[in-house]
């Protein structure tokens, strides 16, 4: 009897955020972004093109495509993206070869609507409550929105209310203020710089509340506050960040009151917006359980547009295992790539055969490490595989990492990596935050043992690391906690002003820049350091 053959959904995302994704039979396999290949934050491209780059031969077994955006490949979509070598017509009929040949189909599906099917679809929850925030998308009957509500019951995903654009953008609220009032970046080639401005708020008041509403803001009047002093931008900010969290539960409450979900579901680019959701379960009494989107801005349509064709669209059955919730779905680099790399690097680097004992010792003597291992994470959060880590006792180091490493602002906070199962112990609340999506209080007693990664109010931005998730990453964080008696460790993406690393020689060239003490290839336990200039 020959094995059945399973069943590939390549999804894709094209115009920003470019990204690609392979699922089979249901389970992501690979997820990539273009900007950590480019080296250039959120550059235009072709997301189908990307997608058969990446894969090469192995495209020729797809069944279906799916675009996570509607409206792209339509008229207005080719004229809007092909001058810009976002659509290529020779690479559509490739695409329609194959289909005919694999007896499969395309598909389109709502902008919003793939972004509520990647959230629902990746939790484990059987019903829920799925809202999704951004700038704006369309849908299939032609509506724009920045605002939908949704509802996921087992392998089905229905839109309950899709407000008009014009009637409420938190996200172009966002960019405009980020763009307009503080002068910063909100695309290519340098990225959204929206959670500059959300680390700004947690040092400021409210006090410009009454400048913000959802029709008719003065953004000028906002840059000249703003530019009156550090103290008044923070101020400012923190406006933003309580019209924000007032309008969302405002938005929530009837649908909340009606029917009382345990689960909650969050997608869109705002639900970036880790304070605003780390709040989910206080304002609503009935909330037991929060999920948020592992790739919640528009690198994620490609896994949410496959997921709702598998799913919704072709009736299969909900999938609840670790390999449908990994965000690990990047490339790996093999040890003989590695040496190639830093043999190309002997002038400036030495290096030789390492272990995590002895890089835990160099963490404990308050050396920066970056580490790289494993494959690459989806989304733009360094979960363990692309990451720079140090000892989060140290007050000294936010400041260090800042300056140093990073070159941002002062005021940025860095993720503390914990332990799962010590979660209760730490934090006032018990979240499970494997993708870094919840700001939550630290416990009064606790705060000051990790002042490193405890925001300014009192908050961290934790990412939950098990066993399932990152077996390395987990075994190297409980070895610390041996060592330092700390179920923490700082955490920050592997990168300097760029995208997360991907292969091991942006890994060198970054490490080489920057005040990073050591690199460790964890796979290949190599521990890499700088040669002193003569």
């Amino acid at each position: 009897m020959t094995k059945k053959e399973k069943i590939k959904i390549l999804g894709f995302q094209t115009g920003h955020d470019v990204s690609y994704c392979v699922l089979e039979d249901g389970v992501p396999i690979h997820h990539e972004e273009l900007e950590r290949f480019t080296r250039e934050k959120e550059p235009l491209g072709d997301g189908l093109r990307f997608g058969f780059d990446s894969l090469g031969n192995e495209v020729e077994n797809i069944k279906y495509f799916t675009l996570g955006n509607f409206g792209m490949y339509q008229p207005k979509g080719i004229r809007k993206w092909g001058p810009r070598g976002c659509y290529d017509h020779n690479l559509v009929r490739k695409m329609k070869d194959i289909i005919v040949k694999n007896d499969g189909e395309f598909f389109e599906v709502g902008h919003h609507l793939s972004h509520a099917a990647n959230a629902f679809l990746t939790s484990d929850f059987d019903d829920a409550l799925i809202i999704t925030i951004d700038g704006g998308g369309m849908e299939s009957d032609g509506t724009v929105t920045a605002f939908t509500i949704a509802e996921g019951v087992n392998n089905t995903v229905k839109q309950l209310k899709v407000y008009d654009i014009n009637d409420i953008n938190l996200g172009g609220i966002w960019d405009k203020v980020t763009s307009k009032v503080f002068n910063l970046s909100i695309g290519y080639p340098i990225g959204n710089q929206a959670g500059s401005v959300m680390a700004m708020a947690t040092m400021g008041t409210p006090k410009y509340l009454e400048s913000f509403n959802l029709k008719n803001i003065d953004y000028e009047k906002l840059k000249t506050v703003a530019a009156e002093s550090e103290k008044e931008s923070f101020n400012v900010a923190a406006s933003l960040q309580k019209f924000t969290e007032n309008t969302v539960k405002e938005y929530l409450s009837h649908y909340i009151e009606k029917l009382k979900p345990k689960n909650i579901c969050f997608s869109g680019g705002v639900s970036l917006n880790c304070v605003m959701v780390g709040k989910i379960k206080q304002w609503f009494s009935c909330v037991e359980n929060v999920f948020c989107d592992p790739v919640p801005y528009d690198a994620g349509l490609s896994l949410g547009s496959a997921r709702y064709v598998w799913h919704c669209v072709l009736g299969n059955p909900r999938i609840k295992n670790k390999e449908n919730k990994t965000s690990y779905l990047g490339r790996q680099y093999n040890k003989q790539t590695v040496i190639n790399c830093l043999k190309n690097n002997e002038i400036k680097l030495s290096y030789n055969n390492s272990s995590d004992n002895e890089v835990i010792n160099l963490l404990a003597d308050n050396n920066i490490i970056s580490v790289f291992g494993g494959k690459s994470e989806s989304g733009r959060r360094a979960l363990g595989n692309r990451s720079i880590l140090a000892n989060p006792k140290d007050e000294k180091m936010k400041d260090i990492i800042n300056s140093k490493v990073k070159h941002r602002q002062w005021y940025r906070p860095f993720a503390p990596s914990i332990l799962a199962e010590e979660v209760d112990k730490w934090f006032e609340e018990n979240y499970d935050s494997p993708y870094m999506s919840f700001a939550v209080k630290f416990k009064e007693s606790k705060r000051k043992l990790v002042p490193a990664v405890a925001h300014y109010d009192g908050t961290g931005r934790l990412q939950t690391v098990s066993e399932d998730t990152n077996s390395w990453y987990y075994g190297f964080i409980r070895a610390w906690y041996e060592k330092s008696g700390v179920p923490i460790l700082l955490n920050t993406s592997f990168n300097d002003r760029e995208p997360i690393v991907e292969t091991p020689e942006h890994a060198i060239n970054c490490f080489l820049r920057t005040n990073i003490d050591y690199l460790y290839f964890y796979d290949s336990k190599i521990l890499v350091s700088k040669k002193e200039k003569k």
